[in-house]
């Protein structure tokens, strides 16, 4: 655990800003989505953790957040001890977490009939349980300050199905399930619980999907890019800031009566 700048833990937020020095974490903080998710939190005030397996690419990520007070917390959300233990950590160098980001995804393809059950049950705890984990480990301190936003990065597969990708698809269909419960439980408590539900997106994840169709048509890389856009009807690729920015909505105090949602951000590839 690293910090980029000296802050006082369990400090209250600024009477400007109402998102002032409020303390997001970020899972899979270092890459694609999470990543510009880190970089619009710092930028609204928040300090932040971000999280990931690789300790390099989180300290690369770094220096891109504005403002003071962030840190970095190496973990696999797949490892129980080691991720609480991140989380853990965090709240004691920098108070409560009151800004939740359930980022971190993995989504291997494999037609049904391969698919491992051991694969099957990585793709659920990384894609669900660690969610839920970090979610029952953040929440009592979101309650002491009755203030809390829990945005869980799902997917358009949490809507609707897709071919190759069954543990993936689960997982996600498990995820917005669990955004849905959560809101009634906390409706009261001023933690509101959303998912953001991104189409194809221009990350890793996607890199590897262009790899697997480049593997399997032997299509070059361009023609890959185009199949996979041409399920968004706008015809491209989402940009992780886009995602972001639907991120940025959802944890404003403005958006205090919006929870429990799916927010599709997709180009009208599923109209929920």
């Amino acid at each position: 655990m690293t910090d980029s700048g000296k802050d006082q833990p369990g400090r209250q937020p600024g009477q400007g800003n109402a998102l002032q020095d409020r303390h997001a974490l970020v899972t899979g903080g270092g890459r694609g989505i999470g990543r510009a998710i880190a970089v619009m939190l710092a930028a609204e005030g928040c300090r932040v953790t971000i999280t990931g397996r690789d300790a390099g690419r989180l300290a690369a990520t770094l220096p891109n957040l504005t403002g003071t007070g962030h840190g970095i917390a190496a973990s696999d959300v797949a490892d129980r001890d080691g991720f609480q233990a991140a989380l853990t950590a965090a709240m004691a160098e920098r108070g409560p977490i009151t800004i939740l980001v359930n980022n971190a995804g993995i989504a291997p393809s494999a037609p049904a009939l391969k698919q491992s059950l051991d694969g099957f049950q990585e793709v659920l705890a990384i894609d669900l349980l660690a969610p839920f984990q970090a979610i029952q480990t953040v929440v009592p301190g979101m309650m002491s300050q009755g203030f809390g936003r829990i945005i869980n990065v799902a997917s358009t597969a949490g809507l609707v199905g897709y071919r190759y990708v069954a543990a993936y698809v689960a997982a996600k269909h498990g995820l917005i399930g669990l955004t849905r419960a959560l809101a009634l439980e906390f409706a009261r408590t001023g933690i509101t619980v959303n998912a953001v539900c991104p189409g194809f997106t221009d990350t890793d994840l996607v890199a590897g999907a262009v790899q697997t169709i480049i593997a399997k048509t032997g299509r070059d890389a361009t023609a890959a890019r185009e199949e996979l856009a041409r399920g968004n009807p706008m015809g491209r690729l989402i940009a992780p800031e886009e995602v972001a920015d639907a991120v940025r909505w959802l944890i404003q105090p403005a958006a205090q009566s919006v929870t429990g949602q799916a927010i599709v951000v997709a180009g009208g590839e599923v109209m929920p």
